[in-house]
């Protein structure tokens, strides 16, 4: 068994970002709003430290639950949010405004959904 209480601090702190990407992207409406001002790029930075912490977190979170947590919560692709956090981490002039988009539109309020879940049920 895992210790629950380090276990909600993570997932709290998962949350912290995902409010956090959510806040800084409610006013992009196209892969476009990144590139085209600067504004659009200091939300894609900002945006992307998010991404990174999350990606992070998902990875600590699974290390102190040994593994045990995430698989109960197959309707995200945990593998995915800590490949992202590698990505931006190590290929960051790489990373594509338009896949970027996607993660801040569809993926990031359903990993929110789940998060939210997921602290509702730990002990």
């Amino acid at each position: 068994m895992y210790d629950s209480e380090v276990v909600k601090e993570i997932v709290e702190q998962m949350l912290t970002a995902v409010s956090r990407v959510q806040r800084r992207a409610s006013g992009i409406t196209s892969a476009n709003d990144f590139v085209t001002s600067e504004e659009g790029t200091d939300k894609f930075d900002a945006i992307a430290m998010m991404l990174i912490a999350l990606g992070e977190s998902c990875k600590n979170l699974d290390k102190v639950s040994k593994g045990e947590l995430l698989p109960n919560y197959p309707q995200v692709d945990w593998k995915g949010v800590m490949g992202l956090r590698d990505i931006m981490s190590h290929h960051y002039f790489d990373a594509n405004a338009e896949a970027i988009f996607t993660v801040c539109k569809k993926h990031i309020p359903a990993i929110k959904l789940v998060l939210e879940t997921m602290l509702k049920e730990l002990p």
